[in-house]
């Protein structure tokens, strides 16, 4: 009998405790595409990704056209020159495959120049998602545009536009 008083108590307890937590859900992609400055440099990572994409294209735009040169001339080329050439072309190619790695490879270039550019506008908006949750409470905050998949949610628990407001942007 104690038993049985025991584990009604706990689940009582736990039922309790599950219904007492509070949450809201808010949608970052909404809000970064909100705020005129992460458009700015979104804008600005864009156009430099653009430039680095072209400098990497005529880096490997010349490793072919030596390539196709050697094709044509290997016939005439004595098997000394044969090996020059090909590691003439191999290394070119390394450093095209270089280049590409250092500006678009993890931890590359646009990663650090992303950061350099977005993570205070996150940093902001992480502010102000704590600020919003102390103050009201709430014990979770889901994020519906991340990797969490959220099935369904109230419209009324949406408080982007309370984090919006509170960084001072104006729809």
């Amino acid at each position: 009998m104690k038993k049985i008083f025991i584990t009604m108590a706990f689940i009582l307890a736990a039922a309790w405790g599950a219904s007492a937590q509070r949450y809201c859900v808010i949608d970052t992609k909404y809000i970064l595409e909100s705020i005129p400055e992460y458009k700015e440099a979104q804008t600005k990572l864009d156009a430099v990704a653009d430039q680095w994409q072209k400098e990497i294209d005529a880096k490997f735009q010349e490793v072919d056209k030596m390539y196709k040169s050697y094709q044509a001339e290997q016939v005439m080329l004595t098997e000394e020159l044969k090996q020059k050439r090909e590691a003439e072309i191999v290394a070119k190619e390394k450093d095209a495959k270089d280049l590409q790695k250092k500006r678009f490879g993890y931890e590359g270039d646009l990663f650090k120049k992303r950061e350099e550019l977005v993570k205070p506008i996150q940093d902001r908006i992480y502010n102000a998602v704590q600020k919003l949750a102390a103050s009201r409470m709430f014990d979770f905050v889901l994020d519906k545009s991340g990797g969490a998949t959220v099935i369904f949610y109230d419209p009324k628990l949406d408080k982007s536009d309370e984090i919006l407001k509170s960084l001072g942007v104006k729809k």
